[in-house]
């Protein structure tokens, strides 16, 4: 009886250890796809000049998770790839502001993308359904 007690306790222990692992590996792929997605977000939202504190804001009423510290390094990598421009204006609450816009490279690439992400989202779409059509 007492083997039988404990190799459900290692079966326990097995599953536990299996679920703590596969949530740390979706955790990391879906980390991925926020940070492929983020960019294509933020060149949305940058149709018009905005400021910093306006992307954010943007982002955060798409409930699109984003630490401040983030934005920053990917607003300055799409200006260096010319996805986005800046232009500085003075403001009435302190120092003068960077105001960001896209770019026309920035609106062909913005295109682009919003094509693949309708693609993948319906193949995902398939996918999906057809698993749910073997399952029944």
């Amino acid at each position: 009886m007492q083997d039988k007690d404990m190799n459900t306790d290692n079966t326990l222990k097995n599953g536990e250890r299996l679920n703590f692992r596969a949530g740390e590996y979706a955790e990391n792929l879906s980390t991925q796809l926020r940070k492929g997605l983020l960019s294509y977000c933020v060149l949305l939202i940058c149709r018009n000049e905005v400021y910093t504190s306006e992307i954010l804001r943007g982002l955060k009423e798409a409930e699109v998770a984003v630490a401040e510290g983030t934005i920053y390094p990917l607003l300055a990598r799409l200006q260096k790839d010319d996805l986005l421009s800046y232009q500085w204006r003075e403001s009435e609450q302190g120092p003068p502001r960077k105001y960001y816009v896209v770019t026309e490279y920035g609106q062909a690439v913005r295109q682009r993308l919003a094509s693949s992400i309708k693609e993948l989202n319906s193949s995902i779409t398939k996918l999906e359904r057809s698993k749910n059509e073997r399952n029944k």
